[in-house]
């Protein structure tokens, strides 16, 4: 094919695929606009999450008349006049592409008015082509509406996501940016339903509260570190507290969002030893630093940067938050009663009540609380066990408050109590809900539950599936829950730990409780409520812990996957004693 320039049409749609990639894009440019202009005050609307509206209205100092057209050409920017102003950007956009790259791909109608006019402008472009700027009534501010975006790219619009998905993306960065700029009163809202609303009062931990909760804001360690040229704030997470991804580890730099992996490695490091392997913390961090000492201009939406001096701000961040970390973090105290051979003195940690398993029956096997007795037969029968079944163990013992060690015919087993735990509690669930007889028990108070924006929309698609399970669950109010009832088999734990297991550790690309939905959503709860390394048990617990175990269907592997105990046969322990020589 011979070699030609392309139209303006399909070069500008080109341009919008590398800035506008999804709706949460079209909300990040408005946004960052606005806060560019000085805006107090952005109020965000979506439909259809995002696909058929986006509009971001703000109170900042507005276009005027004269140059609204001009704003929605391409390059066309007042945030910089020269080259060497790339080395030194204060601002959150430079580019002068945002306006223009989402006209290309949209209905997008610009309604402005600056102070010193008695009137506004507004200027309707179509799929890149403007029409006639018009004058209108409008407050001081601007008013940028999308609507059908990606219309005239359907490969663009077919590759969206789910509007679950896609409503989450818009959901984190809206809430992040409320986090960085809490003096900007922010509402988003789809239809009726208000998702976010800040008060603008500059007060960073009460937003932290509206996101994650009163529970979890009130966890929430402050970060305040300063050096030379370089100033961290914000907020990070006890070693209680943590995820199983990296997606809660938020940074701002000069305000702005940015995903750099050398910032959250940082991070990760200031945690190093004082983590399990595979969790990871909650943070809202800013770093401030002189605009010549970071490169912004790296990435055609702005998402990464690069520092002058990387080597310095990994070093400062990572002591920063170390420092943070231990500071808040009390000494842990170890009690005489609770060393080797002792017994603990103080009561066992609530929510460490399973149903109770095997009471004896005429010496024989114990049996299950509240299921029919086997006591007619006594002696087990072989052939009704599967072939992976465990054999008899006996209980010797309990180590680290983690691990149980049992001996059987065969050997040594040593197993995690969490994962054994997981692995009892979801047959048992799965089992009452195939016979369709899950009992409930009735809260005697309700436990309300507050969920971030983005989860709380996860968690509205799965009430039904946990009413199913034996839960009472209702909304109550804006990205609020009330927890009425719970399955019996989980009585004493805490029901709140229930829903957030639904929703904290999801991945974006993750299709939420969609297929296998009844069993991935009974292993996330039971992985939950499960009993948790470190807790000491009592020997009748342990007992029973071990019993449950031997009688389940896949005894080897939690619900995810992960083996629950190691085993270690007599061959194999002679050979590391020496006294049979290696095979």
């Amino acid at each position: 094919m011979p070699i030609r320039l392309l139209s303006s049409e399909v070069a500008s749609q080109i341009a919008a695929g590398e800035v506008i990639e999804r709706p949460a894009s079209v909300v990040k440019e408005l946004a960052e606009n606005a806060l560019d202009a000085g805006a107090r005050a952005l109020t965000i609307s979506i439909a259809e999450a995002g696909r058929a509206l986006v509009e971001v209205a703000d109170d900042g100092s507005g276009i005027p008349a004269s140059e609204l057209a001009l704003a929605v050409e391409r390059h066309a920017t007042s945030k910089l006049v020269q080259s060497e102003d790339l080395f030194h950007i204060s601002t959150l956009g430079f580019r002068g592409e945002a306006l223009a790259s989402i006209g290309s791909v949209s209905r997008m109608t610009v309604t402005s008015r600056v102070a010193e006019s008695a009137t506004g402008a507004r200027l309707r472009v179509e799929g890149g082509i403007s029409s006639k700027v018009e004058p209108v009534g409008a407050p001081v501010g601007t008013v940028v509406r999308v609507e059908d975006l990606f219309y005239n790219v359907p490969a663009r619009l077919k590759f969206l996501k789910a509007d679950v998905t896609e409503r989450r993306a818009i959901d984190n960065l809206v809430t992040r940016y409320a986090l960085a700029y809490p003096h900007v009163r922010f509402k988003l809202s789809e239809g009726k339903n208000v998702s976010l609303q800040t008060a603008g009062d500059g007060d960073r931990r009460s937003i932290l509260a509206a996101l994650y909760g009163v529970d979890v804001a009130r966890q929430m360690l402050e970060v305040i570190a300063e050096e030379e040229g370089l100033r961290l704030t914000g907020f990070i997470s006890p070693t209680s507290l943590t995820r199983s991804n990296r997606k809660e580890i938020t940074f701002f730099v000069n305000g702005r969002w940015v995903q750099e992996v050398a910032l959250n490695t940082a991070v990760i490091q200031a945690y190093h030893t004082l983590l399990m392997v595979g969790r990871y913390p909650l943070t809202a961090l800013f770093l401030d630093m002189l605009p010549g000492d970071v490169d912004v201009n790296v990435h055609p939406a702005k998402a990464e940067v690069r520092f002058k001096n990387q080597d310095r701000v990994f070093s400062f961040v990572q002591r920063a938050v170390r420092r943070a970390l231990l500071a808040y973090t009390p000494v842990p105290s170890v009690a005489p009663t609770t060393l080797w051979g002792g017994r603990p003195s103080e009561p066992r940690e609530p929510g460490l009540d399973w149903t109770m398993a095997r009471e004896t029956v005429d010496g024989g096997r114990p049996t299950a609380e509240g299921q029919p007795s086997e006591a007619s037969s006594p002696t087990p029968q072989p052939e009704t066990r599967p072939a992976f079944n465990l054999p008899l163990l006996r209980l010797i013992g309990q180590i680290g408050s983690a691990y149980l060690v049992a001996e059987g015919p065969d050997g040594l087993y040593l197993i995690d109590q969490h994962a054994a735990h997981e692995r009892v509690l979801f047959e048992k669930l799965m089992a009452q809900h195939g016979m369709k007889s899950i009992l409930s028990q009735a809260l005697l108070t309700p436990a309300v539950v507050h969920l971030p924006p983005a989860q709380a929309k996860l968690l509205e698609g799965q009430i039904d599936v946990l009413n199913h399970f034996g839960f009472e669950v209702e909304a109550f109010g804006a990205n609020t829950f009330q927890v009425r009832a719970m399955p019996t088999l989980f009585r004493g734990s805490d029901p709140s730990l229930a829903l957030r297991a639904l929703v904290e550790d999801f991945e974006e690309d993750e299709a939420p409780l969609q297929a296998e939905v009844e069993a991935r959503l009974a292993g996330r709860v039971c992985k939950r409520l499960a009993v948790k390394a470190g807790q000491t048990l009592t020997p009748e617990e342990q007992r029973a812990l071990l019993s449950d175990l031997e009688t389940c269907e896949s005894p080897r592997t939690c619900p995810h996957g992960r083996p629950t105990m190691i085993h270690l046969s007599v061959d194999m322990l002679e050979r590391q004693f020496g006294r049979k020589g290696p095979r």
